[in-house]
């Protein structure tokens, strides 16, 4: 509003935004999510190099040339356990990319939910200024219509030396 309606109405108080509590709870879920959406995937990331790196470790094993039967059991035995263990791990690391995808979607719906109230106060606040505008253009009008109104008056009256 411009400074004629200021100084005429004085300080123009505008209507709050109904909901802008709930898009203050909007935006802090849309934040809550994103925090857990960058765990989730630091989570499935280290899941998944610790995947590699027991992937490696077992490639990297090499059975002695000579062993008697129990050492060669036993080395085929932790094989296999190592085996299960890398298996286990990438098991892992696909369950927790696919729990870091779920929790990006909640984060997306979140965000979407934040972005259609800040277009609702957008549009407020649009209608709030187009109003003050309207407002501050009667105003002017008012005074200008009345300076005229004035100035015809004194021109059309006379005065008592006529």
């Amino acid at each position: 509003m411009g400074p004629v309606a200021r100084h005429r109405h004085g300080s123009v108080k505008r209507p709050p935004f109904r909901l802008e509590p709930v898009l203050r709870l909007r935006r802090t879920e849309e934040r809550t999510a994103g925090l857990a959406a960058a765990a989730a995937v630091r989570e499935a990331t280290a899941a998944a190099e610790r995947a590699e790196q027991h992937a490696e470790a077992l490639s990297g094993r090499v059975l002695p040339a000579r062993l008697d039967g129990a050492a060669f059991i036993a080395a085929m035995v932790a094989s296999a356990t190592a085996a299960a263990d890398v298996s286990d791990a990438r098991a892992l690391a696909v369950a927790q990319a696919e729990q870091a995808e779920a929790v990006r979607a909640h984060w997306t719906a979140a965000a979407q939910r934040t972005k259609g109230l800040e277009r609702l106060r957008e549009r407020h606040l649009a209608a709030v200024q187009a109003a003050a505008e309207v407002a501050e253009a009667r105003v002017v009008d008012d005074l200008v219509t009345r300076r005229h109104s004035d100035t015809r008056r004194r021109e059309e009256d006379p005065t008592w030396t006529d």
